[in-house]
């Protein structure tokens, strides 16, 4: 089978006792830098070589196929750096072919920075959504923040040390500069740091410069107060501009907490009476 499994995002202590069994009996380990694999090998102790493949972003739709065969009579463990493989870390491919090619895929859990970074964010935890890495260009950046201004849901976002100044004010700008933020520095490490505040004041203590692996995680937006009949004229509105009527009511009701059905039935209702004339 092919086995996904979870590594220390900083602290080795974190090493579950079935990741250290596994690394101690695999013969096959995708790794997407095997440096660091065989870095880790020795750091926990472990004797065993396994054969290392170079699974990353620019190999894995060629390399996807090979793993799942081989994985039809061996064990193959799936690593990345640090965290869960698949999560903005190669393995999406893998699990992709091995589901297509019957092969079964399983898990050995373990540390996450996405949940880490929520869990101590102060933050709404109950409803949140990874973006990963934001666009490098500042236009395309500004271009994906503008589109999640309205998202209700908590963000987690990861970012580059050299970014996180402009990205910090880009969200400020798209977000306003009061939206609640945490920006989680190394953590599980020796410096672990977790900066709280609002955009505008986290962009300042950004200013100086940042060090290390960084996630953002910011306020979801509040739900604006808009009557409900304001609400349906903005859901005839986007379909008067071409858009889906189900696709315009699930995105009014998203920015204003109306019901997406609700708005349905009623731009429905308000369709067919026009149709007839009344």
């Amino acid at each position: 089978m092919i086995i996904l499994a979870a590594t220390p995002i900083g602290n080795l202590g974190d090493a579950s006792r079935r990741l250290v069994e596994a690394l101690a009996s695999a013969t096959v380990v995708a790794a997407e830098d095997t440096r660091t694999t065989q870095r880790l090998l020795t750091a926990l102790g472990i004797d065993n070589r396994p054969r290392l493949v170079a699974l990353h972003d620019h190999n894995e739709k060629d390399r996807a196929p090979e793993l799942v065969e081989l994985a039809r009579d061996q064990d193959v463990l799936v690593l990345s750096d640090a965290g869960m493989p698949t999560v903005s870390d190669p393995g999406y491919g893998v699990v992709v072919a091995a589901a297509a090619a019957g092969v079964e895929v399983t898990v050995i859990p373990g540390p996450s920075a996405v949940v880490t970074a929520l869990a101590v964010s102060a933050l709404p935890t109950d409803r949140f959504t990874f973006e990963g890495f934001l666009p490098r260009r500042q236009g395309e950046r500004e271009a994906a923040l503008r589109a999640l201004a309205a998202e209700p849901r908590t963000m987690v976002f990861f970012e580059a040390p050299s970014r996180i100044a402009a990205t910090l004010a880009d969200m400020a700008a798209a977000f306003g500069g009061d939206r609640r933020a945490a920006v989680c520095r190394e953590l599980t490490k020796l410096h672990e740091e977790v900066a709280r505040g609002t955009l505008d004041e986290l962009t300042a203590w950004a200013e100086p410069g940042v060090r290390g692996e960084i996630v953002v995680v910011v306020a979801g937006a509040a739900a604006r107060h808009v009557a409900f009949a304001d609400g349906l004229a903005q859901v005839r509105e986007l379909v008067a501009t071409g858009m889906r009527l189900k696709d315009a009511a699930a995105e009014v009701a998203a920015e204003t907490g109306h019901s997406r059905r609700e708005l349905y039935q009623a731009a429905l209702a308000h369709r067919a009476a026009s149709g007839s004339g009344s």
